[in-house]
């Protein structure tokens, strides 16, 4: 059984309804879906782990604050890893934690 993995990505104006993508191989099933900020990747995250998702992975933009935040609200249900930017290119060289 393929491993059930999401990326979830800061954009402004986004529906993470409406917002995502998912890619399937052999080995692992990733959906990729937009946040708008650190609250809406909150409940999406929680909402991930309810559709069966192991692991999340955040983007840069999500700081030290934002990356505590969704390891929280999914309490120890998923994995919970990120990827690190000092300042991030899509937040205008920011990091959320100043944004959000």
């Amino acid at each position: 059984m393929a491993l059930k993995a999401a990326f979830i990505f800061l954009a402004p104006e986004v529906n993470p309804d409406k917002d995502r993508q998912t890619v399937v191989t052999p080995q692992v099933e990733l959906t990729a879906v937009a946040a708008g900020n650190y609250k809406e990747a909150e409940a999406l995250a929680i909402q991930l782990v309810e559709e069966g998702i192991e692991a999340i992975e955040l983007c840069g933009g999500f700081g030290n604050k934002g990356t505590a935040r969704i390891a929280e609200a999914v309490a120890g249900k998923a994995a919970v890893g990120v990827v690190r930017f000092d300042g991030h290119p899509g937040l205008n060289g920011k990091s959320g934690d100043e944004l959000f």
